[in-house]
C-alpha cells in the first residue's frame, strides 16, 4: 500500500511542478504544432527519461544527507537564502503582468528525443526539487532507501512529467489563449509557496 501512496504522491508533485508554462512544456507544444503530435510525444519522452535519471540522482543526494546530518544545517541556511530570493523573484514577475513571448527551439523529427534530453538536462532546479521531495517523503514514512521504493519514486516523477507534456502536445491550441493569465497566477502561487517553504525552513533550522 505504501508503494501506491508513494507513486501517486510523487506523480502529483511532478505533475504540479511541470504545469506552469516554461521551457520544456512550451517546446513540447511547439514541436507538436510544427512537426506533428508524434514528434511532440517523442520530445516529451526524452524529457521524461532525463527526469527519471535526475530523480535517481536526487535520491542518492537525499540518502547522503540522511547519513550525514551535519551537512543538513549548512544546507538549511542556504535554503533560506534560496527560498527568500525565489519568493521575491516570483512576486516581482507576477506584478509586472506583462506577457512574455516564450522561447522555443526548432526540432526535427530525427533529433526531437535528444533535444528533449538536452533541455531537461540544463534544468538545474530538478535535482534539488526531487531531493527535497524525497526527504519529505522519508520524513512522512512513505519511502525507504530500498530498490522498490526508489524505482516507484523515479517512475512517479517521470510519469507525472510526461503526463503534463503530453497534455500540452495534445491541447496546446486550447491552452495557448490562457497561458498569460495562468502564468501570472502561477507566479503568485509559487511566490506564496516559497514563503511557506522559507517559514518551514526557519522552524527546522531553529529546532535542528
Amino acid at each position: 500500500m505504501h508503494l501506491l501512496i508513494l507513486f501517486f504522491a510523487t506523480f502529483s508533485a511532478a505533475f504540479m511542478a511541470t504545469v506552469p508554462p516554461g521551457l520544456l512544456n512550451m517546446n513540447a507544444a511547439k514541436t507538436s504544432v510544427d512537426k506533428g503530435k508524434l514528434n511532440g510525444i517523442i520530445f516529451s519522452l526524452g524529457v521524461s527519461v532525463t527526469i527519471i535519471l535526475q530523480a535517481y540522482i536526487a535520491v542518492l543526494i537525499s540518502k547522503y544527507l540522511h547519513n550525514h546530518p551535519s551537512v543538513v544545517a549548512v544546507l538549511l541556511k542556504i535554503a533560506l537564502v534560496v527560498f527568500g530570493t525565489l519568493a521575491i523573484y516570483f512576486f516581482i514577475i507576477a506584478k509586472r503582468n506583462k506577457p512574455k513571448k516564450k522561447k522555443t527551439i526548432k526540432v526535427s523529427k530525427k533529433n526531437s528525443f535528444f533535444k528533449g534530453v538536452f533541455l531537461a538536462s540544463i534544468n538545474l532546479l530538478t535535482i534539488p526539487y526531487y531531493s527535497g521531495l524525497n526527504a519529505m517523503w522519508k520524513a512522512s514514512g512513505w519511502i525507504k532507501f530500498e530498490a522498490s521504493d526508489i524505482i516507484i519514486f523515479i517512475l512517479g516523477a517521470g510519469c507525472g512529467t510526461f503526463t503534463v507534456l503530453y497534455l500540452y502536445t495534445i491541447y496546446f491550441n486550447k491552452l495557448e489563449s490562457k497561458n498569460n493569465t495562468f502564468s501570472r497566477n502561477s507566479n503568485y502561487i509559487l511566490s506564496i509557496l516559497m514563503c511557506i517553504l522559507f517559514v518551514i525552513t526557519v522552524f527546522r533550522l531553529l529546532n535542528y
